[in-house]
């Protein structure tokens, strides 16, 4: 693109309508420069996290406090960053994908932030990722709008939400741009395109370029993205500590570094978020090898009260405040029904939810749908008050030892049948919506994304591979999970009809579920095959 480079850049995804407005030479060479600094640390850190997951699971290593960075955790003089602009006051954040109808939507939804999704509501597509970002680019200059179904045009008000963009984590890479016949980080394609083009504007409309972090491991990795911020902002010439980044503690080896990790970012640092539904997924997939004591029963009975998760929130909630960060709650993935008594119910279960997070101390929570906006928030108002947020509330009661977080047997509970073919039904149903285009699903009155697919998938191989035994007395199978694999198929098939990609949802489903291992869905054949298409 440039004889001034000594590599070569290759953009092979289709183009479409207004894609060359994102990238612009400029733009992709940008990224490389980003991929180029950073592609071999990157590597490095995803190789250490495949050894240390080895050692987890064969015993080798055992999850703690580490030793070497008790002087980080011990010393209480160090802060983040103050809250940037826009930040101050986080009670409601909803996310989902940035298809245009959503952006319009979240940031018109009440909330105060939305989480612009291009990682686990978003199926990984060419077009989803650049459509996305030329929505977002849309968005933040305030000349977007879409017609809906009835005819009608909506438009951004005159509060929209405050833009953070979740890019996708380091494990993935972009097939689509490649740099000397190597394909770039996902990571740094999502971050450097959004960046590129909007932290300028977005710093002169009294905002800036703020992020979401998922899938982080350990400190290390938040110190790979600090100095990813640092280099971007010295290229275009933005002040260091522009860029604010919230991270998801959303895997249990994280949540044993949560201050080293405020601690690395703390020039960038926002907070960090309870991100629930990856949790759960990360302690099966570390644990897998485990046996009984880390079989966790049906996702339903997996609970925020349940001990181990308990644990965890709440010294995430001691940790951001005593260093000044925000603490955000876990996700209420429901969403509205025609029905009003499972309505009152689902909105009872939601506003119980938000009142302990809020209770807690946490200073705001998501939620998955535009019509949860209003219950979050009346629940945050009538804790915080006139107060934007509990950075004072310390939580200096709370003591949470290493045990505590990996006690994954005090969640009690049980595997039931029920429970077994809602995973399989909610893998296969989330599957072929994903291999259709669309990341964040509603199935059975429910937001699921990429994290609760996981979970639904994992369970059933951990069930199958400890002979869990159901509620009553069956053991459960592959030739069990095979048997209801096949009524749920026939099920879905029946209420869907033609032009559903069901039979190659199976064929995932079989793949990630029912084999002799567990692989990383996103180091499937069939991962591969969507990426490529």
């Amino acid at each position: 693109m440039s004889d001034k480079l000594a590599y070569r850049i290759d953009l092979t995804g289709p183009s479409a309508d207004r894609f060359d407005e994102i990238l612009t030479p400029a733009a992709v060479e940008f990224v490389a420069k980003l991929d180029n600094e950073f592609a071999g640390r990157r590597r490095e850190l995803l190789d250490e996290r495949r050894l240390r997951r080895e050692k987890l699971a064969s015993g080798e290593e055992k999850l703690g406090f580490l030793p070497e960075t008790a002087h980080i955790r011990g010393d209480d003089s160090w802060q983040v960053a103050p809250a940037a602009p826009g930040l101050e006051d986080r009670r409601v954040e909803i996310t989902g994908p940035t298809d245009r109808k959503m952006t319009v939507n979240a940031l018109n939804s009440g909330a105060k932030v939305w989480l612009a999704d291009f990682e686990d509501a978003n199926a990984p597509t060419w077009h989803n990722m650049i459509d996305g970002q030329l929505n977002l680019y849309d968005a933040i200059r305030r000349d977007i709008d879409f017609t809906g179904e009835n005819g009608k045009r909506y438009t951004i008000g005159d509060e929209p939400a405050t833009i953070v963009a979740r890019p996708r984590g380091w494990h993935l890479v972009e097939k689509h741009i490649r740099i000397d016949g190597r394909p770039v980080s996902a990571s740094l394609v999502d971050f450097g395109l959004f960046f590129f083009h909007n932290a300028r504007q977005l710093l002169a409309r009294g905002r800036g370029p703020y992020f979401y972090l998922p899938k982080l491991e350990n400190h290390r990795e938040a110190r790979l993205w600090n100095d990813v911020f640092r280099f971007a902002q010295r290229e275009i010439g933005l002040p260091q500590g522009a860029i604010r980044a919230t991270v998801l503690i959303e895997t249990i080896t994280a949540a044993f570094e949560m201050d080293e990790i405020l601690y690395e970012l703390r020039e960038h640092a926002a907070g960090l978020n309870a991100g629930r539904w990856d949790y759960i997924f990360s302690v099966i997939k570390n644990f897998s090898e485990h046996g009984a004591d880390f079989v966790l029963p049906d996702r339903a009975q997996v609970t925020m009260t349940v001990p181990f998760m308990r644990s965890y929130t709440e010294l995430l909630v001691q940790t951001c405040h005593k260093r000044g960060a925000h603490a955000i709650g876990g996700m209420a993935a429901f969403i509205p029904s025609r029905d009003p008594e499972v309505n009152a119910n689902a909105l009872e279960k939601v506003r119980q939810d938000k009142v302990r997070e809020a209770g807690d101390g946490f200073d705001g929570s998501w939620v998955a749908h535009p019509g949860l906006v209003p219950v979050c928030r009346e629940v945050f108002d009538e804790v915080l008050g006139g107060w934007p947020n509990q950075l004072g509330k310390l939580r200096e009661d709370v003591v949470v030892t290493a045990e505590d977080l990996l006690d994954v047997a005090s969640a009690g509970g049980e595997v039931t049948e029920d429970g077994l073919r809602a995973n399989i039904n909610v893998g296969l149903r989330y599957l072929d919506s994903w291999l259709r285009g669309t990341g964040a699903a509603g199935i059975s009155n429910l937001m699921e994304d990429a994290a609760t697919a996981e979970i639904a998938r994992c369970q059933v191989w951990q069930w199958i591979r400890n002979g869990t035994k159901l509620a009553d007395g069956t053991a459960v199978t592959t030739e069990l999970a095979f048997e209801l694999l096949r009524e749920e198929l026939g099920r879905i098939h029946a209420e869907l009809g033609p032009g559903n990609r069901l039979d190659d949802a199976r064929d995932i489903f079989v793949e990630t579920a029912l084999g002799e291992k567990l692989p990383a869905f996103f180091t499937t054949s069939a991962y591969a095959r969507y990426l490529t298409a």
